[in-house]
């Protein structure tokens, strides 16, 4: 199996809120609306690579 963290960072300030662990081959990339501590309301949150 090959898994991998990634992380969920907020679409609207940028800020990298969560870190989740998702199955890497053949799946497209995650996009969910979760909640953002920094605006205090729910965005849509994009998958993006650790640097």
């Amino acid at each position: 199996m090959a898994r991998e963290f990634i992380w969920l960072e907020c679409t609207e300030c940028g800020e990298r809120n969560y870190r989740v662990e998702k199955e890497t081959r053949g799946t497209e990339r995650l996009e969910l609306k979760k909640y953002c501590r920094k605006l205090r309301k729910h965005t849509v949150h994009k998958e993006s690579r650790k640097k």
